[in-house]
């Protein structure tokens, strides 16, 4: 029996960040950095970060649904970065760092719009939310020195400063959701 997986696109700032933080979470299978919803075909990182392509840092992420639920991962997802930011993540600006969610079909869709409420009504952040949820329209893997980026670079300040904060807030706030409980 063929194992089923399902994948989803998010975006929340630098790809860097979002793929430290989902990769150590159980059930999924793959994190690939990338760029999506943009114009330009292939486009490379410094296009994307030049702001013209239309592109924002984005995350495939490929899990195991009996493992894990997309409403679980749009949980992490509100929780890990500030989405209430437009075009903006900490001292990272521009589009390219907008948060958004590029539903794959209407299931997806109506899965995200939910969670968006949810998190409205939560009161998790004190601004509204500005994240687009919006239908998936490309995606374009980053160049491989992106991927898996804070594995191999751990020890550089942006990693320390910006990326570390995310993965204490995962382990403190979804330890039961970890891989490992000192991932």
């Amino acid at each position: 029996m063929t194992k089923r997986v399902e994948t989803t696109l998010l975006a929340a700032g630098c790809f860097w960040c979002v793929e430290a933080v989902f990769s150590r979470i159980r059930g999924v299978e793959q994190v690939v950095s990338g760029y999506a919803g943009g114009t330009v075909e292939n486009p490379t990182y410094q296009e994307v970060c030049s702001g013209t392509t239309g592109h924002a840092e984005a995350v495939r992420i490929t899990f195991d649904p009996e493992v894990i639920s997309l409403a679980e991962l749009l949980d992490v997802f509100w929780h890990i970065h500030d989405p209430t930011t437009l075009n903006r993540q900490g001292g990272d600006s521009g589009t390219q760092y907008r948060s958004a969610i590029f539903y794959l079909d209407e299931r997806q869709k109506e899965i995200a719009e939910k969670s968006l409420r949810a998190a409205e009504e939560a009161g998790l952040w004190p601004d509204p939310i500005v994240t687009e949820i919006v239908p998936f329209s490309n995606f374009y893997p980053a160049e491989d020195v992106h991927q898996n980026y804070f594995e191999q670079n751990s020890f550089q300040p942006y990693c320390r400063m910006v990326i570390d904060p995310k993965i204490r807030k995962l382990q403190k706030n979804f330890s039961e959701k970890l891989k490992t409980p000192s991932a």
